[in-house]
């Protein structure tokens, strides 16, 4: 099996597609701050699934790349907070994609608990 299979790689990795396409229309002074860390951390989240499965031999680490994963998906409800405000997406929009997030954590969450069954 790839990690490519995981569901939590798949949706994670959905989601920062719609991120990215999404941040596209924000203003250009967002360039550097708000639009590349908020398509860095979401596309983040996928790349540490990817690696916390090239080291699912060893659970420690296996655990440890999720939990970076997990780290950096709550990240990006950060930086969907700060769109949120600045209004840069709708309310709508939002929580689609904060509940997509939620899920992507609680897939991940899933993956820690019950790692047992990934390596």
């Amino acid at each position: 099996m790839s990690f490519r299979e995981l569901l939590a790689y798949k949706k994670s990795f959905d989601l920062a597609m719609e991120i990215f396409i999404l941040s596209k229309s924000f203003p250009i002074e967002e360039k550097y701050s708000l639009t590349d860390q908020i398509r860095r951390s979401s596309r983040s989240v996928c790349a540490n699934i990817g690696e916390a499965y090239r080291k699912r031999k060893y659970q420690k680490h296996f655990i440890s790349k999720l939990s970076d994963s997990d780290a950096e998906n709550t990240e990006t409800q950060v930086w969907l907070d700060f769109c949120l405000s600045f209004k840069y997406i709708n309310k709508e929009q939002y929580n689609q994609l904060i509940l997509k997030s939620d899920e992507v954590g609680k897939l991940l969450n899933f993956m820690m608990t019950n790692s047992e069954k990934f390596i």
